[in-house]
């Protein structure tokens, strides 16, 4: 109806990359997606879902596969690129208020979907909820509603949009203040700094769509920019939580393109990457995996010895070596490395990466500590 990528071709690429989301799939499609889970959405598309005729609700339930496609790939490999479409178009492009009402409600129930079989990159620390860079996501969506709803003259929906952006926000504020004054939280302090800077960073972005104009302003004032100058809101939470990303995350902020790709990868939840650089876990588990093939392992660890080399600054990618180094043995892992072409075998060789895979998980993890708690370092 309206041009947008045909949404089976959308479950296609979720499917791609998050096969594990889909199970065996409802006995028939949905008879509306919007007000659905988020699997029992991709699986109904799956099944050969007939989208509404109606403008209004063909935007809702295309509207609802988005969303389900952001939520089920954004922490995978290769994320499905709806941004442009949830953050504004799709309010942009329906033509009644009351159904873009019925997104916003939506929206508050997304922003409850689980977490566990989507993604292994968050905390729960001060019993407020997961915090992780899915709630960037939900925050940008969140600022697209609140656009709409002002520049409708809705003055309820507004009220909400903000307040829910204003909640979701301080929430994460709480999460990493309980971080920094509780013992022993340290990398979830720098965890946290990569979602909360990622995540103040999509609020940004939900801006970028927004027209110009006064009855725009307070909402920018009130959350644009926390990672930069704006420092009054939340304590100036925001602000500080970006210094440090800066000083000890950003190498880490890349993409993961050397791994997008290894299949083998995409097929169960249990290889999920967490938050780089804490990637010893991950490497042991990709070591003895049971889905995996050796072919497979060692086109993993190729693509991390590549990475090592193409991303410099960045120290997952070694963590995640010397956690498979650590599983299987010299040996073993030498077997795996002599599968390697002539470049990525002298690559393994190299001195830097050799003083790198030296590092005992407790040293590294101890250093990641004290960068936490010491600015000068």
């Amino acid at each position: 109806m309206l041009n947008y990528i045909a949404p089976a071709n959308l479950v296609e690429w979720v499917e791609n990359t998050a096969p594990y989301l889909f199970g065996a799939g409802p006995k028939e499609p949905a008879k509306r997606l919007i007000g659905q889970d988020f699997r029992e959405i991709l699986r109904s598309v799956k099944a050969g879902y007939v989208f509404p005729e109606g403008e209004a609700e063909y935007v809702e339930d295309y509207f609802a596969l988005c969303l389900s496609a952001h939520h089920g790939t954004v922490a995978s490999f290769i994320p499905t690129d709806v941004d442009s479409k949830i953050r504004g178009l799709l309010w942009r492009d329906n033509p009644s208020g009351e159904s873009q009402r019925r997104m916003f409600d939506f929206v508050l129930g997304f922003m409850k979907w689980e977490m566990a079989e989507v993604s292994v990159r968050y905390t729960e620390i001060a019993k407020v909820g997961p915090v992780s860079g899915h709630n960037g996501e939900q925050l940008s969506v969140l600022m697209g509603g609140l656009a709409t709803f002002l520049k409708n003259g809705d003055a309820e929906y507004s009220q909400k949009a903000y307040q829910a952006v204003d909640e979701e926000l301080g929430r994460e504020a709480i999460e990493f203040v309980e971080a920094s004054h509780k013992k022993g939280c340290e990398l979830d302090m720098l965890r946290l700094s990569a979602y909360l800077t990622h995540n103040v960073g999509d609020v940004d972005q939900g801006l970028s769509y927004w027209p110009k104009g006064e009855l725009y302003e307070g909402p920018k004032v009130a959350f644009g920019r926390l990672a930069h100058e704006n420092t009054k809101p939340y304590g100036g939470v925001f602000a500080e939580v970006a210094k440090l990303y800066k000083r000890v995350m950003a190498p880490e902020g890349h993409r993961n393109y050397p791994l997008r790709s290894i299949k083998g990868l995409r097929q169960t939840v249990d290889l999920l990457l967490p938050q780089s650089p804490f990637l010893d876990d991950w490497g042991r588990i990709v070591a003895r995996h049971p889905g995996l093939r050796d072919e497979e392992r060692a086109d993993t660890l190729g693509a991390l010895i590549t990475g090592c080399r193409k991303l410099p600054g960045q120290r997952g990618y070694y963590r995640a070596i010397r956690g498979m180094l650590d599983e299987l043995g010299s040996a073993k892992l030498d077997r795996l490395v002599g599968m390697q072409p002539n470049s990525v075998r002298k690559d393994y060789e190299e001195a830097e990466m050799r003083k790198m895979l030296a590092v005992s998980r407790e040293s590294f993890e101890m250093s990641m500590r004290k960068l936490a708690n010491n600015p000068s370092r």
